[in-house]
């Protein structure tokens, strides 16, 4: 319960029902984008203080393989999963969705850990960087091999309206590019250019920096999920209307993805703060950077259905009651 009095929490809570009620009350696009700029970058740097002071230990290298392994299987999975429901392109998106992670989840996360004294290692920062691109690449790589079995077969199994590849419908896109600007980012290379100041900077830099990356950090999260709140209510109303099917898995995949992580993190021996983490990233699901990619590379998918899920369900379970669950599950599994 004491997770619910957080003041990050409540102003996320308090966001969402301005939201609801139609309230005017609106962060403007600029800020929001320089509060999301300022906790990857506060993020980076205490994963790089952190790291300098731990080095490159097994663990690290550990923690990095199994976040690698996670965004691997878990769209692979989901999509096995999803094609049961929706169709094979609304499937490819949801599970790219799915299989990304949330930096906001995880910054949230790192917070709450902080709050109660559970240590983590710096490098699972890096480990939420490496865990986004994974689900893309496999998306457009199975929307080209859907696309290209409806031209081999003679299928029209896109939606109604909407040309096979090779079409003017369709746009032509470069795997290469894609990986390109993945990699290249601006957000996620802000993030790893943080860490590597943080670690060669060390302690003298984490003295330096402590009024940035340390003071503030508290009142811009709660800033930035204030507007997250609001976001969120915003898009509640694309749920309406989905099957019930769809509204289980937004809440039953993060439960069951952040429980596979869980076991992993056992299997290997990882400690409770690092396996929580590991479990936060692997039950989020993105809603800027994949839905930002797939609206382009993917356009014969629902953005109602991938976007609507993962924030206005996924999204608010995982801030309000998973990450809690997550951390006393790391707890109990773990310690």
């Amino acid at each position: 319960m004491s997770s619910f009095l957080d003041p990050a929490i409540l102003f996320f809570v308090f966001g969402v029902l301005a939201g609801s009620v139609r309230s005017n009350l609106e962060i403007p696009p600029q800020v929001s984008r320089f509060l999301a700029l300022y906790l990857l970058m506060a993020l980076g740097l205490k994963g790089g203080f952190a790291l300098s002071k731990s080095g490159v230990t097994p663990e690290v290298i550990i923690s990095l393989g199994c976040a690698v392994g996670l965004a691997l299987v878990i769209p692979a999975l989901s999509f096995i999963l999803l094609r049961r429901i929706v169709s094979a392109y609304d499937a490819t998106a949801i599970a790219a969705t799915y299989g990304s992670v949330s930096a906001v989840t995880f910054i949230t996360a790192v917070q709450y850990l902080e709050g109660r004294d559970v240590a983590f290692g710096g490098h699972m920062a890096a480990a939420m960087a490496l865990m986004e691109s994974p689900a893309i690449v496999l998306a457009l790589v199975t929307a080209n091999m859907l696309r290209q079995r409806a031209v081999a077969g003679g299928v029209a199994s896109a939606p109604a309206g909407v040309a096979v590849l090779g079409t003017p419908s369709v746009p032509s896109v470069s795997l290469a590019r894609v990986l390109h600007e993945s990699l290249t980012d601006g957000a996620q290379l802000l993030l790893l250019g943080s860490m590597l100041v943080g670690l060669l900077s060390g302690e003298a830099g984490k003295s330096a920096m402590q009024p940035f990356s340390g003071d503030l950090f508290k009142g811009m999260l709660a800033f930035f999920l204030l507007d997250m709140g609001l976001l969120t209510a915003r898009n509640l109303g694309q749920l309406k209307g989905k099957a019930p099917a769809l509204l289980a898995y937004g809440v039953g995949a993060p439960l069951a993805h952040g429980t596979l992580a869980l076991a992993l993190a056992a299997t290997v021996g990882m400690s409770v703060g690092n396996g929580a983490l590991l479990a936060v990233l692997a039950a989020s699901a993105s809603y800027i950077a994949v839905p930002a990619v797939l609206r382009h590379a993917l356009p014969e998918a629902n953005a109602s259905l991938y976007f609507g899920l993962s924030l206005g369900l996924t999204f608010p379970f995982n801030i309000l009651l998973g990450i809690p669950l997550y951390v006393a599950a790391a707890e109990r599994l773990l310690s």
